[in-house]
């Protein structure tokens, strides 16, 4: 069977899939031509968030049986011509949960004190004492989007670091995270009411475009901190920028955007009170090595069958 790697994934990965006998070519984030040329033969794929596997590479595949992506999502697959050529997909869920998790907290610290801020002026040789005056984040409120794998993974490091008293708001409750960090089940109106810090872990889908539009983020207190780690798009990003200009909450942190890369001149980046950073949430050296063994072992398990 033929593997292509189609972006970087670690050695060890490509090395358990050569143990099991698979022949394995890779050739990193090829352009949609490219792939489309290259597929052809090959019997597995894999990809992280690049390149995208269109409707286009899908076709143009003769062989083609399972894509897998070492990471969350499927984002960058064209699902659909994926299912009407009978061709399986596989991810690596699991993998990133605590690199993600731990970037949400540390975004949450850099905009409480304003530790980004703080570096900035002290680049440009100014001494920002008074000006970077923050809040602690123990015995805070903080509200979960989302309580899957990443948000209660969040929710266990606020409350037994922190002492944070946590809402969430999900699809169903549930009473594991009620009984192990007396998390409230909520609204999604009450959680952003009651919250002074609001992170965001749903995926994108139609119903969670936008979640977080204008009247959302007028029900927040002042006060409040917006985090998200999740997708860009869940944040209506041009309501974000005028609540954040005229003071409706008092700061944010982003690691993903409508549009990546986040143009050079975009309105954030003008903001003193956003903390920015490009989509690294899983860009941890221990995150990728369990992506791509995860997939690794699923796409030997897939043929194995």
């Amino acid at each position: 069977m033929k593997i292509l790697v189609a972006s970087r994934i670690h050695e060890k990965a490509i090395q358990l899939l050569r143990e099991n006998g698979f022949e394995v070519s890779v050739v990193e984030e090829p352009p949609e031509d490219e792939l489309a040329r290259l597929i052809k033969g090959f019997d597995g794929l894999i990809v992280r968030s690049k390149p995208l596997v269109t409707r286009k590479v899908i076709e143009s595949a003769d062989r083609l049986k399972v894509i897998a992506r070492a990471g969350v999502g499927l984002d960058n697959i064209d699902v659909e011509a994926a299912k009407e050529k009978g061709i399986a997909l596989i991810n690596a869920p699991e993998s990133s949960t605590q690199s993600v998790a731990e970037l949400a907290v540390g975004l949450m610290l850099a905009v409480a004190r304003k530790i980004a801020f703080s570096d900035r002026k002290m680049r440009e040789g100014y001494w920002a004492k008074k000006e970077a005056m923050g809040v602690e984040l123990s015995g805070k409120t903080l509200g979960i989007i989302g309580a899957g794998r990443i948000g209660s993974a969040v929710a266990r490091i606020a409350k037994h670091g922190f002492n944070m008293h946590i809402l969430y708001y999900d699809v169903s409750c549930r009473e594991d995270l009620s009984k192990e960090l007396g998390a409230e089940c909520v609204s999604i109106e009450e959680l952003l009411k009651r919250s002074d810090i609001v992170s965001i872990h749903v995926p994108l889908l139609p119903e969670t475009r936008h979640m977080i539009n204008e009247e959302r983020l007028r029900l927040m207190k002042k006060t409040a901190i917006l985090i998200n780690t999740s997708r860009g798009a869940v944040v209506d990003t041009a309501a974000l920028v005028k609540a954040l200009r005229e003071g409706w909450i008092a700061g944010a942190g982003l690691d993903v955007f409508e549009e990546e890369p986040l143009p050079k001149d975009h309105p954030l980046t003008k903001l003193e009170n956003v903390v920015l950073t490009s989509h690294i949430g899983a860009s941890t050296k221990e995150a990728q090595e369990k992506a791509g063994i995860e997939v690794a072992r699923k796409i030997v398990e897939f043929f194995k069958k």
